[in-house]
């Protein structure tokens, strides 16, 4: 006897689930491609992610010896972890194909760009980093433009700053930051 088929359409896969976002990254920095990484967690690592005990907005990631590693990111201790809790702020692997760590090694070498961690989600029980490839965008400086171009500040009158203005000749120098 044949077993009864369903006519239900097959069940869709839950969403991932975002865990943290590294929002200074995307201030900081000018994203210019993305990478999905594998993260390696110990097992209460795991449980304070799914309580959502993660901030990745100091961390960075780094190549050395063929590995990605992600430094930096705190993972809270886990509130009913015994004396084998994770110490929150280890370094931690990322597991990535040998071709994509190439591929980040020669990119920060040669083009001077940076690898930053971007978002930290769950999809399909798994925990995944989204790391970016990002270009230093340039500081904001402290002086004032005026409408000619030229950099406008004010003298502070008799008082001598280094690099500032001169008393003796009442002459303003201004270095150009830019």
């Amino acid at each position: 006897m044949p077993a009864a088929l369903s006519t239900e359409p097959p069940a869709e896969p839950m969403p991932d689930e975002t865990i943290a976002l590294n929002r200074r990254a995307r201030h900081d920095y000018a994203i210019e491609d993305t990478l999905e990484a594998g993260i390696v967690l110990s097992g209460t690592e795991i449980k304070s992610v799914r309580a959502h005990k993660v901030n990745i907005a100091e961390a960075y990631v780094r190549i050395e010896r063929g590995e990605a590693w992600l430094i930096g990111a705190h993972i809270a201790e886990y509130a009913q972890g015994n004396r084998y809790n994770h110490v929150p702020n280890r370094t931690r692997k990322l597991l990535l194909h040998r071709d994509q760590i190439s591929e980040l090694l020669g990119l920060q070498s040669a083009k001077g760009l940076t690898v930053v961690p971007l978002k930290l989600y769950i999809r399909r029980g798994v925990a995944k980093l989204e790391v970016g490839i990002a270009k230093g965008r340039r500081p904001m400086t402290s002086a004032v433009r005026s409408p000619n171009g030229t950099c406008a500040a004010s003298s502070s009158g008799s008082r001598s700053q280094p690099g500032g203005s001169s008393s003796r000749t009442g002459v303003h120098i201004v270095r150009r930051l830019w």
